[in-house]
């Protein structure tokens, strides 16, 4: 994502150091695997029953440590590995936090076979690894969030919202971070 010389005005953009904030969009660089951490639990404070999570990144972008951070949130001290084998692992009560890992996902049949709606349709909150494999199947009303891997420990987070998301969670991640 090139720097852009086009005013914050004409583009309904402001830069705030290493944010971009847009209407529904922000995008955060994370300096180390501890700040994209701690950006998953200031996101998870956020989240309400219901919301779906997209997670969409390259291998090592950065998507299980971001989970980490989450997990943290919904029970503290769970060890979080990305639970390719088995597809879902659950964390916490109340919200309960389901994380799904698509990556081995043979076809969008498994995961219906899986029984995935319940996972959207329970009294917990969904993040899913590889979303993009059950694109079809993910709700309109959802937050995206693209990881991208730049350096050795930097990642680029873009966080789109659908929905999902309360008024000032920009703001709130921003400051979260550090």
């Amino acid at each position: 994502m090139p720097e852009s010389r086009v005013t914050a005005h004409q583009a309904g953009v402001v830069v705030l150091g290493e944010s971009v904030l847009m209407a529904n969009a922000l995008d955060i660089v994370s300096q180390s695997p501890e700040e994209t951490e701690r950006l998953g639990t200031c996101l998870a404070a956020m989240l309400r029953v219901g919301a779906v999570v997209a997670l969409r990144g390259e291998l090592a972008s950065g998507k299980t440590c971001f989970v980490r951070g989450m997990a943290e949130h919904a029970a503290a001290g769970a060890s979080v590995h990305s639970p390719t084998f088995t597809l879902v692992n659950q964390y916490g009560d109340e919200p309960r936090l389901y994380h799904l890992d698509l990556y081995r996902l043979e076809s969008i049949d498994a995961l219906i076979d899986l029984g995935y709606d319940e996972c959207f349709d329970s009294d917990g909150i969904c993040v899913i690894e590889w979303a993009e494999r059950a694109d079809p199947l993910l709700p309109a009303k959802r937050l995206d969030i693209y990881l991208e891997h730049m350096a050795e420990t930097t990642r680029r987070l873009r966080f789109v919202d659908a929905g999902v998301l309360p008024p000032g969670w920009q703001e709130a991640l921003r400051e979260g971070r550090s």
